[in-house]
């Protein structure tokens, strides 16, 4: 009889209690000495069914070894790639960049640059500023607004005048053109890269104030 590495009832079906329960390399080798242990002397194993036993087992083992050497890999791959960005941005430093985001950083004192920009001239410009649960914390409105890029520094507080925790915010941007259409900006940030800031082993560039995760640059050019 083959020893299966999926536990069993009484009636030899597959456990569905819960999850589905499966042995590891350890827990068959253990099953398989037992077998051999409390075997019947007068009907002892074959030897073709304690060899398919071993193939098994030893098929178990190099899955479980393979599984392992993938997770090692995928890590070290992360890590990798994590430090060249790192580098990368540090030589960002300086240069005028361009960059398209949806949300910003807010560290509790800088207050950062939010920019959008409208293709046509809006009577009106409505920011919509949300924490990380969706909810909004300040709604701000923008009059007689020209058609390129525009932008305001965010004071930090909410509608109520309050200043709000650190953390991330997403913004939105909706305009109202001259004949009273809406249409929307794109928030789009242009501007020279003052510095590096490191969190969570992640690189943000900070731009005119803002905090721009690299994946958010479009375009890079040197600062004349």
């Amino acid at each position: 009889m083959i020893i299966s590495p999926i536990a069993t009832d009484a009636n030899g079906k597959p456990k569905s209690t819960g999850s589905m329960q499966s042995l590891g390399k350890d827990e068959f080798l253990q099953l398989l000495v037992a077998k051999l242990e409390y075997q019947d002397p007068l009907d002892p194993m074959q030897d073709e069914d304690f060899v398919a036993q071993l193939a098994q087992f030893s098929s178990l083992e190099q899955m479980n070894n393979i599984s392992e050497g993938i997770a090692t890999s995928n890590e070290w791959d992360y890590l990798q790639m994590q430090s060249i960005n790192n580098t990368m941005a540090a030589g960002l430093i300086g240069k005028d960049v361009t960059a398209s985001y949806s949300g910003l950083y807010f560290d509790g004192e800088t207050e950062p640059q939010i920019s959008y920009e409208t293709g046509q001239f809006a009577s009106e410009v409505t920011i919509t500023i949300k924490d990380d649960l969706g909810t909004v914390v300040n709604t701000i409105t923008k009059k007689n607004v020209e058609s390129g890029i525009n932008g305001f520094k965010w004071d930090g507080k909410n509608s109520f005048g309050n200043r709000v925790t650190e953390g991330s915010y997403s913004v939105e941007v909706t305009a109202v053109d001259a004949s009273g259409g809406t249409f929307k900006p794109s928030l789009s940030l242009t501007g020279k890269v003052d510095e590096i800031r490191y969190r969570d082993g992640v690189a943000y560039l900070i731009v005119s104030g803002s905090e721009i995760p690299m994946g958010d640059i479009s375009a890079i050019a040197a600062s004349e």
